[in-house]
């Protein structure tokens, strides 16, 4: 079994609804009524698009590198 470091963004929609999106795997998207809940059913998104794509026989993209920049304006 490998493990995949992937990184996770979680965002509030003005209905208050968290949706977490996984930038490295394209598509893999998914929302809840709270951020544990967003958390839990992206985990489950990632397990499964990556079970996906290995038996499609795609890679697997390997994060390189993620910052949180601090940006004035």
């Amino acid at each position: 079994m490998k493990i995949y470091n992937l990184t996770v963004v979680i965002e509030k929609d003005e209905d208050g609804r968290f949706l977490a999106i996984c930038p490295a795997l394209q598509g893999c998207y998914t929302e809840g009524r709270t951020m544990a809940e967003a958390l839990e059913m992206i985990e489950d998104a990632i397990k499964l698009s990556i079970e996906d794509r290995l038996e499609s026989g795609e890679a697997i993209p390997e994060e390189l590198y993620s910052s949180q920049l601090k940006i004035a304006v």
